[in-house]
């Protein structure tokens, strides 16, 4: 037993080892995955510091990276760096108005750690500047709430009632949010009753009644201040009322309680439009401000901006329009330098808003050194244009003329113009040239206002004359009204010495109008020079003229040569194709074919001369001119002669035969004018189409019903590409526009209203805009296997793509061009600065923000030319010349036609008579007429 116990006692003795040995390994396991987990940390702190570490370095070479600053503010918050979280944010605000959400975090953390009164006085200084830079009814409840806890200090409750006023101007007027606001105002003032109500059972004193009744006075008139205002719940407030007040609600009360519930009726369209929409609202901000300015209320008006440009703060017609609003409205001081200095803060890349701002500081009186300062400011926002420059120098150099009194001889104020002057002219040489490659200002206008000043307002025409020469210098002395500048203020402020001197150098310099100069130079010789001058001035002119048209002469027999040189090599491609497609019949004609290749002939020129001829138009037919251009286009690019036979879809050439001949036959149905509004013009379709009308229905049929598709046949009874659609309603019409570029067999389809250009002459179809857009960019030297997903792959990290357009031609093919379209301004820009130049595909692009160059258009034929570049239509008739080249027309009418003196660089004037029939086109003339016409000669 003995043993047992002890062997017992043994196990015992070994399981409890066992268990310690156990317990042992298990806390070393542990203190292994608490070393791991704190290498982790240290590693990702490391990581962290060198991220933090990056941002700023990042950011002491462009302070303007907006989400730079993001990040790094984020990461510090995330290590709970506070000193240099302060310090990060501190910075940006200085450069960015923050956003609300930013704001707010920043607050939470300044007032976790406020413990001392002097740290509260920092708190509310970071409030006072939270709410100025954009209406946040969030940050000033969250302000009124915070003034609460200060209520034990002096002055105290006025404060917090001052606060909660300023919230109430502010955004009480917020239809949304106001009655949070009205709210947390009334509690505060009902918890200030609680604490004046006298105790139960006593009875209050005078001066406790009166407190007590002043009290419940405030309450009443919150409750009455809130209902005359259109806010949401308006009814549960009026409820409330009814319930808390022992009197009943006075008649005045009631009256400006239905007035307002009319009017937030009004508005509720407005804001549940602003409900369901997606942000950022603009259009239906657009349209609430545009209700608001017709109700005529300033403190809506407002505050709509205000909400408006709370989510769109990067639009900057939106903030010109508030400012224009203020400046010519309301006109009060504080508010307007507000919005002004907002607007450019939040826009700063927007002359236009910088120069409303140098105005509004001068309308209302400030300070001379802020408006320099704020101008230094303006020169550093990095305009993205060099006529930005230009603009915002011109405002500055405005306001410190305006400074100067010009009574005195000199004053520190002209010598501070005259220096600004300078400093453009330099700073546009070497600043603004250097980062645009150009000035912004060829023409020298700033120069031209100093000369004008000097010689108008200071009497100094010598400096003007050193500024006009200056100017000359700098490529202006081609251009004869820059030298009639000149000699019309040596005119008004100078002697007739140096404007004959002007005029002189002017003759023997101006290239695009030397005749008006010579004009001007004879005028003034006749009426105050001597013989002498009048001659030196006669031969100058004479000799200046001769040789001007000595040069035109030249260059217009070059261009002549150029011109037959094209048409030359025209006729020659023309020779090479008939003759290619001769050979291509040859080999593929069978012996017992002989005859049909011999008939087909006629119709193959046929085919080939309506080819050559721009459009065709059959008499009575009312085919708008935009149809016409789209098929001559349509035609040159895929060829009538076999160029794009390859890729057109198989058919048999019997059925093909078949359904041409049908058509062939079939009775032509002329467009009717009337229902152009019900219509729609679809072109750039493919020649292969089988059959156009079933193909089109299925298509067109998704937005209306569709009456009637009449594709257009050639004589052959061959598609030509293109046809109209005809729908029940207007509607219809109008959504099928929306099918535009739909790929229809491999080619984009062209659909078009359709218009008469006959009746319509200017009416321009152009999807897409041809003006400066800045929140756009314009890529080229695209890789043509560039697809739309791998460009805005590359873009999007640059900002928020809104749309990729690659543009293509009419056979659906890239050209190695793209349109990107960014949310703003900002994006685009950065996205210039590092795109322009990569390399892709071993394509190396070119990037720049979208402003295409103005479309031009042929200008009318000079009256010397109209006979060798104008060929009346008539002439040719609907078919063009015959088979055998021949003129139809009587010779006597050839000779009139040719019967143009030449009349080119004012050599040679024609009377008014012959240089009409140069320019018109012939009159259609009956058989009567022709033969009255041979019996005349």
């Amino acid at each position: 037993m003995a043993a047992a116990g002890a062997e017992e006692e043994a196990a015992a003795a070994a399981a409890t080892t066992t268990a310690e040995e156990e317990r042992r390994r298990e806390g070393d396991r542990e203190d292994e995955g608490d070393s791991d987990s704190s290498v982790d940390g240290e590693d990702e702190e490391k990581e962290n510091e060198a991220e933090i570490q990056r941002l700023e370095e990042q950011l002491s070479i462009n302070a303007f990276d907006y989400n730079c600053h993001l990040d790094l503010i984020k990461l510090l918050r995330q290590e709970g760096e506070l000193v240099k979280l302060r310090r990060a944010r501190q910075k940006m605000s200085e450069l960015f108005p923050l956003t609300e959400e930013i704001w707010l975090d920043w607050l939470k953390d300044e007032i976790r750690m406020a413990s001392e009164s002097t740290d509260r006085e920092k708190v509310y200084e970071l409030f006072e500047r939270a709410v100025k830079d954009y209406i946040c009814p969030e940050i000033w409840l969250e302000y009124a709430q915070y003034s609460i806890g200060g209520i034990g200090q002096e002055g105290g409750i006025e404060k917090v009632r001052s606060i909660f006023e300023r919230a109430l101007i502010a955004v009480g007027l917020h239809v949304t949010k106001g009655t949070a606001i009205w709210e947390a105002y009334r509690e505060f003032e009902n918890a200030i009753l609680e604490t004046v109500q006298p105790a139960a059972g006593s009875i209050p004193s005078p001066e406790q009644q009166q407190t007590l009744c002043a009290q419940l006075e405030k309450i009443h008139t919150l409750f009455r201040r809130q209902l005359g205002l259109p806010l949401l719940d308006m009814e549960a407030t009026y409820a409330e009322y009814e319930e808390w007040s022992e009197d009943p609600i006075p008649e005045a009360v009631i009256k400006n309680y239905k007035k307002a519930l009319q009017l937030m009726e009004k508005s509720k369209p407005y804001e549940e439009a602003l409900l369901v929409a997606e942000t950022p609202k603009l259009a239906e901000y657009q349209a609430y401000i545009d209700f608001e300015m017709k109700a005529g209320d300033p403190a809506r008006i407002q505050l709509i901006f205000e909400r408006a440009l709370a989510e769109n703060c990067l639009v900057p017609d939106l903030w010109a329009r508030y400012n224009q609003y203020l400046d010519r409205q309301l006109k009060v001081k504080e508010l307007v330098l507000s919005a002004h200095e907002r607007a450019v803060r939040n826009c700063p890349w927007t002359v236009g808003l910088w120069n409303r701002y140098l105005l509004a500081m001068e309308r209302h009186k400030v300070d001379h050194q802020i408006v320099s300062e704020n101008f230094e400011k303006a020169l550093n926002a990095g305009f993205i244009q060099a006529t930005d420059y230009v603009e915002i120098w011109q405002a500055y150099l405005d306001y410190l003329r305006r400074r100067v009194d010009f009574t005195q001889d000199s004053s520190k104020e002209l010598e501070e113009l005259r220096s600004a002057f300078a400093r453009a002219v330099e700073y546009l040489k070497q600043e603004v040239e250097e980062r645009f490659s150009e000035s912004g200002d060829p023409s020298c206008t700033i120069m031209q206002n100093w000369a004008r000043i000097e010689a108008r307002l200071c009497n100094n025409m010598q400096k003007a004359r050193e500024l006009w020469d200056s100017i000359m210098t700098k490529g202006n002395a081609k251009y004869a009204n820059m030298w009639l500048e000149y000699y019309n203020l040596e005119r008004a402020h100078g002697d007739t010495q140096h404007c004959r001197k002007a005029l002189h150098r002017a003759v023997q310099c101006t290239s695009d109008y030397p005749e008006h100069v010579c004009e001007v130079l004879l005028s003034l010789e006749r009426i105050e020079g001597t013989l002498e001058d009048w001659d030196a001035a006669v031969q100058k002119t004479e000799n200046r003229l001769a040789r001007v048209n000595e040069q035109r002469v030249k260059a217009a027999e070059k261009e002549a040569a150029l011109v037959k040189q094209e048409e030359e090599k025209a006729e020659q491609r023309k020779q090479a194709r008939a003759e290619k497609k001769a050979s291509k019949k040859a080999k593929k004609m069978k012996p017992g074919d002989k005859r049909k290749v011999e008939d087909d002939d006629d119709g193959e020129w046929g085919q080939e001369e309506e080819a050559e001829q721009p459009s065709k138009r059959h008499k009575g037919d009312g085919d708008s001119t935009r149809a016409e251009e789209e098929v001559e286009d349509m035609e040159v690019e895929t060829g009538l002669f076999g160029r794009s036979t390859l890729a057109r879809p198989a058919a048999s050439s019997k059925q093909k035969e078949k359904a041409a001949a049908s058509r062939k036959d079939a009775p032509r149905v002329l467009h009717d004018s009337a229902k152009d509004d019900v219509t729609v013009f679809v072109s750039n379709l493919s020649y292969s189409i089988a059959d156009p009308e079933v193909k089109l229905k299925e298509l067109f049929e998704s937005c209306g019903e569709v009456v009637e598709i009449r594709p257009i046949f050639s004589n052959r009874g061959t598609f030509r590409g293109y046809c109209y659609v005809e729908f029940v309603d207007e509607k219809s019409a109008l959504q099928a526009l929306g099918l535009d570029r739909r790929i229809v067999e491999g080619r984009p389809m062209f659909v078009s209203p359709c218009v008469d250009k006959n009746k319509n002459p200017d009416f321009k179809v152009f999807r897409y805009s041809t003006a400066l857009e800045k929140h756009k960019l314009f890529i080229s030297g695209l890789p043509f296997s560039c697809t739309k997903e791998e460009l805005e792959e590359m873009c999007k990290a640059h900002g928020n793509v809104k749309d990729i357009r690659l543009v293509t031609n009419r056979a659906g093919k890239p050209k190695g061009l793209a349109y990107v379209e960014y949310e703003n301004e900002v994006q685009a820009s950065q996205a210039v600065l590092k795109m322009d130049g990569l390399t892709i595909k071993e394509n190396v692009i070119k990037v720049a923000i979208s402003n295409p160059p103005l479309r031009k258009f042929p200008d009318k034929p000079e009256a010397g030319r109209a006979s060798q570049s104008v060929v009346p239509r008539q002439i040719y008739g609907a078919r063009g010349k015959g088979r055998t080249q021949l003129s139809m027309v009587p010779r006597a009418l050839q000779r009139q036609s040719n019967l143009v003196t030449k009349a080119e660089n004012g050599m040679v004037q024609n009377s008014p008579a012959t240089s009409s029939a140069a320019t018109e086109e012939p009159k259609k003339m009956s058989n009567a007429d022709f033969a009255r016409m041979l019996l005349e000669k």
